[in-house]
């Protein structure tokens, strides 16, 4: 039986890598998708493969920084599909790297507002529709960066994504009690567009390097966190709130 039949949920950042895997996942098993991220022709792809499978989806393109995108979501979900069950809230970015005292203050606020701020304003939105539903489940993605290890250049991001497990914490203890569970989910290093090893000026090596981090000795697939997802997002944890759920490769407990 799908998983999260019936349900319908919104996926953030999910032109590629992650999100895209997660919103072809939670279509299969049973879920209406609402898709947002910047770029439109590729979300307009991902939903023409949702629906050939035969899936129901439909996007929204826009900037998690801004408001009325973060409200548009909500109001397809519930204009096209009945309501709001489900919020996977993964858009992010790596941001400005540098060493600390080195990160622009406009390159600080642009990393936490992307990371943090806009999690905070997604979940404004669809509390109050979950509400209506009688509940649901929050997902934000954060990352092992900045909660189980510290890595050179990345400042702004460590302090966002940290953030985020507070953010979790305490919208999971405030909504609990109508029904409503948040938590996030935390990747090692996957095989997408924001791993380090593909960013500009990588040497060669680094993608051995980063996969050597990992217990696993190996980066993820984007389906592999997807389904770190949808066990969140579906019954099977239906007693997990307010939580971190670690799908890293071991990356946060490796030393060697």
């Amino acid at each position: 039986m799908a998983r999260i039949e019936g349900k319908v949920a919104v996926v953030t950042g999910a032109s590629s890598g992650i999100g895209r895997a997660a919103a072809h996942l939670f279509a299969r098993e049973g879920a209406s998708v609402v898709v947002g991220a910047r770029r439109e022709a590729e979300l307009a792809s991902l939903v023409a493969e949702i629906e050939a499978a035969g899936g129901k989806a439909c996007a929204l393109a826009g900037d998690v920084q801004d408001e009325d995108f973060a409200s548009g979501l909500t109001e397809l979900a519930i204009e096209r599909f009945g309501g709001l069950d489900i919020a996977f809230n993964n858009a992010g970015t790596l941001g400005e790297m540098a060493p600390g005292i080195d990160v622009s203050i406009a390159g600080w606020r642009e990393t936490i507002d992307v990371n943090l701020t806009s999690a905070f304003v997604l979940a404004r939105r669809q509390i109050p529709a979950m509400i209506e539903r009688g509940g649901g489940s929050l997902i934000f993605t954060s990352s092992f960066v900045g909660v189980t290890a510290g890595i050179p250049g990345m400042t702004a991001y460590a302090a966002s994504k940290a953030g985020l497990l507070g953010l979790v914490q305490t919208l999971a203890v405030e909504y609990g009690a109508v029904g409503i569970r948040v938590n996030a989910l935390l990747p090692g290093g996957t095989d997408t567009a924001m791993n380090v090893a593909r960013l500009p000026g990588a040497a060669p090596e680094t993608q051995s390097f980063v996969e050597g981090l990992h217990a696993l000795k190996r980066l993820a697939e984007p389906e592999e966190i997807a389904e770190a997802a949808l066990f969140l997002a579906s019954g099977q944890s239906s007693f997990v709130t307010g939580t971190a759920l670690f799908a890293d490769g071991g990356v946060s407990i490796n030393k060697t």
